[in-house]
């Protein structure tokens, strides 16, 4: 299953009061496991940047300056997601933007029922716990310590493991393991495939061998 962990940084809270998108990242998962591919863009957003936004993600009216405007790429973004499940923490806030930046353009809007919201995933499994994506990322043991500011790319990989924790952690990944055990054994008549040694004993554990095996009283093997 393809999915797409998403995140955007904006220059306010409220996209009805003229704040815009001025990055987005996504990363592509398949099966719960990021397959390295990701998708990324800083966005002019065509106003200023309040001072307080500023402070939470670093991003500045000058460094946006040249950067492409949201119908710029759009496209882009639109072929990248296609049709997947959107994962997103505290999905209601990027959505509300993204469906706002998509009606300025006469697009259709995002389908609220493809999102996944990680946020209300973690309230329902920790009730009356933190449940930002730092204090998650505290609870699983997931070196957040690169997040000096926000930042959209570096966001969607620290969601990425917090999502796999919170839909069962690392038995995601057995499961998957043992999928492909099941796959390799149905191609192999119903047995496992072992690995082969990747070397051949060497003579002091074939005398080691015999002498264990003379110890032994009428071994089957050598009737």
């Amino acid at each position: 299953m393809r999915e797409i962990v998403l995140d955007t940084e904006t220059t306010g809270l409220d996209p009805t009061s003229g704040h815009r998108i001025i990055e987005i990242a996504c990363l592509e998962l398949l099966n719960h496991i990021p397959t390295g591919r990701s998708y990324q863009s800083y966005i002019n957003p065509e106003r200023d940047v309040p001072a307080d936004a500023i402070a939470v993600h670093g991003l500045t009216v000058e460094f946006l300056s040249d950067k492409p405007r949201f119908a710029e790429i759009a496209d882009t973004l639109l072929e990248f997601i296609a049709d997947a499940p959107l994962v997103i923490h505290n999905a209601e806030f990027d959505v509300r933007f993204l469906n706002a930046e998509f009606q300025r353009l006469a697009r259709l809007p995002l389908n609220g029922e493809r999102v996944v919201d990680t946020l209300q995933i973690a309230r329902q499994k920790f009730p009356g716990a933190p449940a930002s994506l730092d204090a998650l990322c505290r609870r699983f043991a997931i070196d957040n310590s690169t997040r000096i500011k926000h930042g959209a790319l570096l966001d969607t990989e620290l969601l990425a493991d917090v999502y796999l924790e919170l839909i069962g952690g690392r038995q995601a990944g057995l499961e998957l393991m043992t999928a492909a055990r099941a796959t390799a054994a149905l191609a192999t008549g119903g047995r496992t495939p072992r690995v082969a040694r990747p070397h051949a004993p060497t003579e002091a554990e074939l005398v080691a061998h015999a002498t264990l095996v003379g110890l032994l009283k009428d071994p089957i093997w050598a009737s």
